[in-house]
């Protein structure tokens, strides 16, 4: 299935403030150049099925075309640089990705920058332009969770994988203290067919069972006593600048 990978990811949360609250599960996701999406025998396509309507952008453009669109809005040429996307594809339909990571490479093959694309549940996206930098700062501008406001920042370690990935999130209010911390790491396969269905079979309707355990974990925050922050209007903008940290 072309150059495809797999990422046999454990993915952890845990919120800080004003309760203490943590879980940790294990998934898988697609990392893909977007110029060879996967091509699967037709008995596989339903479980790595990738469409452009699931992410920012013109739905009847294509992934990279979306994606360099957005980057010539912020000045920013690839010339041809390959463009790596970790993400969750179509399950029998259905797909909810909470973070699609787009790393984005010139033509000598030198990472220019990084898209952080982040979904929620009430069908929204945001986009976060990051820097080709070890962690990176950004004003938080997006609802993700029902119980943080849209204030505070994050700071961001989104390296690009090789063999494991490993990425991490701490989200700092204003006062600057961290509230929440997420990482997801994982070993790196190629996405060869037998390997596709050992990983659909280990976690069966995935995508699904995504949206599941982000709700159950809701419930159980609100069964807290953890309030409900209302979700604010819409904001036309899908972009923010970030501080690059050395």
């Amino acid at each position: 299935m072309t150059r495809a990978r797999l990422v046999h990811t454990v993915i952890r949360h845990t919120r800080l403030e004003p309760v203490r609250h943590a879980f940790r599960y294990r998934s898988y996701s697609w990392l893909v150049d977007l110029d060879e999406l996967p091509a699967p025998p037709w008995w596989l396509r339903p479980f790595a099925d990738f469409r452009t309507r699931d992410h920012l952008g013109d739905p009847h453009a294509t992934l990279r075309g979306n994606v360099e669109a957005y980057l010539a809005d912020h000045d920013i040429d690839l010339r041809g640089g390959k463009i790596l996307m970790l993400g969750n594809a179509r399950v029998l339909g259905y797909v909810f990705d909470p973070l699609t990571v787009f790393w984005c490479h010139d033509a000598t093959g030198a990472l220019r920058c990084v898209v952080a694309e982040v979904h929620n549940t009430y069908g929204q996206r945001h986009r976060y332009l990051i820097p080709a930098a070890v962690t990176a700062v950004a004003d938080k501008q997006f609802y993700v969770s029902p119980f943080n406001p849209v204030a505070g920042r994050y700071r961001l370690r989104l390296p690009a994988p090789a063999e494991r990935l490993r990425l991490a999130i701490e989200l700092e209010g204003p006062d600057g203290r961290v509230m929440f911390c997420a990482s997801v790491s994982g070993r790196v396969v190629a996405a060869k067919p037998l390997t596709v269905v050992r990983a659909a079979c280990a976690h069966p309707l995935e995508t699904w069972r995504i949206t599941v355990r982000i709700r159950w974990q809701g419930l159980r925050l609100w069964a807290r006593g953890l309030p409900v922050v209302p979700r604010p209007a819409v904001r036309r903008r899908s972009s923010c600048s970030l501080e690059a940290l050395s």
